[in-house]
């Protein structure tokens, strides 16, 4: 017999590709009100089509965040290297505050470390402030020069993950 969430409850799970149209409405809504801060390509190039969004899927793992069976969060990854990129993070404006960010970003980290990846490493704009907070509570430390994304504003953050020894028992 199943049971079902409490209303608030957030599911982590990895997407499917049926997630693609619903992970790119909440990329979209997720950045909407940020809208007229980017570039007109920024802002293509962060709120995603599903398309893109299933292309993005075939490069690593995407997960998404559930609040009764709606997606209201996502966070995707990519290995660089030692290191794991984190990428296309957003959780949409009803959700936010409620630790949905910190249990996407605790599933990529979960996931790196699991791996054997030393570092996380991540992009963003310095006008998203509750974002910038959240990565720092996270442990990211702002990292690298300042770069642009099609003429938006960029900078990198990163979190060192240290290396952890697997015992045999």
């Amino acid at each position: 017999m199943a049971t079902s969430l409490p209303k608030n409850e957030i599911e982590i799970r990895r997407a499917v590709e049926q997630d693609a149209p619903a992970v790119a409405n909440v990329l979209k809504v997720s950045f909407l009100e940020f809208k007229s801060l980017y570039t007109e390509g920024g802002f293509a190039a962060t709120a995603l089509d599903a398309s893109q969004v299933l292309a993005r899927m075939s490069e690593g793992p995407v997960w998404v965040a559930l609040r009764q069976n709606e997606i209201v969060g996502t966070v995707a990854a990519v290995i660089k290297a030692e290191s794991v990129y984190v990428r296309g993070m957003a959780v949409g404006p009803a959700t936010r505050g409620s630790g949905t960010g910190a249990r996407l970003l605790q599933e990529v980290e979960n996931w790196a470390r699991a791996g054997g990846h030393a570092r996380l490493f991540l992009s963003t704009t310095p006008f998203l402030d509750s974002a910038i907070r959240l990565y720092e509570r996270f442990g990211f430390r702002r990292s690298g020069s300042p770069g642009d994304l099609f003429g938006t504003p960029l900078f990198t953050m990163e979190k060192k993950l240290g290396k952890t020894r697997l015992i045999n028992t």
